[in-house]
């Protein structure tokens, strides 16, 4: 059994004390008080230990197209650059541009990602052999996969590993015809089941849907019944008023990728209209290849910074709000309610934010430090599971050179 003690805990409440935290095997077993059983202190020295973050949208294995595929709208980076490139890859590329991403992930404090890619085999290969939390998110799409590989995918992975699960999507409504959709849905009717996807992610998007079909992605996607149990949107940029209401009145996840949508010019996710409709709200990387960082402090600041220039209002946005949606928010959209918050029963997903360097200090607000002006930095520890595997700038147990070299084999490989 592990105490954690002498530091700051960001309690299931969002407030933060100074309680002991014991940890035995991967869960969280007491808060306060002692506990006699203890056989390793942690001794947290005026640090916080916090909930881990979720990472509630990104492709991991895109690691392969980091700094190439640069500079480009979102139609020519796909189409151009990302589509010809992944044609290439192998199940193994996966595991090992996955393999690398993790190490990114921990050094944000990241102990899960919502991954929505190919070759879910080796993905969740990686993710075990890692000691990594993943949930993976169909991907289906005109040219990939079938409505039947995710009915398989479905059953398989959601009985793989306590550090696997699996979620209902496709890629996006302008890859992806009526007659899969509704074959989706009907998967989400018969397990009752949430669906993903990325939507609304460009003016352009949103335009070619209503040019075929009449209506927004969101309010097709309600139409077929894809959200009929939920679900989530990522991206969520161009959204009229009625999309949040069928966001609300489903219950679906409005995912923000402030970094990719900055990057690749889609535009501004309005995130604190959301708030203020009490939308449900979720935080993402997106991939490597489009953000170009796996950084959760880059987005929450992000987010942060272009709501208040969108709203021309500073008080826009308020950084508890963002937090929020960076670890419980992002956890709930995922399924993962049983390692969203440091609470007794729960999963031992953890981190330790380091106070004691320049841009925490002095301690006025730890929390709005943490969004204004916390960064990678401050990532102290990661555990994931009660195992922890990055501490003090250190990989635990891992090789992280053979990783590089096998991530630097596949790009060289793939770019010939």
């Amino acid at each position: 059994m592990i105490k954690f003690t002498n530091g700051y805990i960001l309690n299931k409440n969002f407030e933060i004390t100074t309680e002991n935290v014991f940890v035995e095997g991967n869960k969280i077993v007491q808060i306060g008080g002692e506990n006699e059983g203890a056989i390793e202190i942690y001794d947290l020295k005026g640090n916080l230990l916090m909930p881990s973050f979720k990472n509630a949208h990104t492709h991991s294995a895109m690691t392969f197209a980091r700094s190439f595929a640069d500079d480009l709208p979102l139609d020519r980076w796909l189409n151009e650059m990302i589509f010809p490139m992944e044609a290439r890859l192998t199940g193994q590329d996966i595991y090992d541009l996955s393999r690398l991403a993790f190490l990114e992930y921990l050094t944000s404090g990241i102990s899960a990602c919502f991954d929505m890619y190919y070759f879910p085999e080796d993905m969740a290969r990686a993710s075990v052999d890692a000691g990594f939390r993943t949930v993976m998110c169909g991907a289906v799409n005109n040219f990939k996969e079938s409505v039947e590989y995710l009915d398989e995918y479905y059953k398989r992975y959601n009985n793989y590993s306590e550090l696997v699960s699996y979620k209902l999507g496709f890629h996006a409504e302008y890859t992806t015809s009526p007659e899969i959709m509704k074959g989706i849905a009907g998967l989400a009717e018969r397990y009752q089941a949430p669906v993903f996807t990325h939507s609304s992610e460009t003016k352009g998007e949103v335009q070619g849907c209503i040019e075929r079909y009449g209506k927004t992605p969101t309010a097709l996607f309600e139409e077929l019944g894809l959200f009929n149990y939920g679900g989530g949107a990522f991206h969520s940029v161009w959204v009229s008023d009625e999309d949040l209401e069928i966001y609300k009145r489903h219950g679906v996840w409005a995912v923000m990728n402030a970094s990719s949508n900055c990057k690749l010019a889609s535009g501004i996710a309005p995130f604190a209209k959301m708030v203020d409709k009490g939308i449900n709200l979720a935080v993402g990387t997106d991939g490597p290849s489009s953000n170009n960082a796996l950084d959760m402090f880059r987005e929450m600041y992000l987010i942060s910074a272009t709501q208040k220039l969108q709203n021309e209002d500073a008080s826009a946005a308020d950084p508890l709000d963002i937090l929020k949606a960076s670890t419980i928010g992002s956890a709930h959209c995922m399924g993962l309610c049983d390692c969203d918050v440091i609470d007794e029963g729960k999963a031992a997903d953890l981190i330790v934010i380091d106070l004691h360097r320049p841009n925490m200090q002095p301690i006025n607000n730890i929390l709005k430090n943490i969004v204004y002006s916390g960064s990678k930095e401050n990532v102290k520890m990661t555990m994931i599971n009660g195992e922890i595997l990055y501490e003090n700038g250190e990989f635990i147990n891992t090789d992280v050179e053979k990783i590089y070299r096998n991530a630097q084999k596949v790009i060289d490989r793939i770019k010939q």
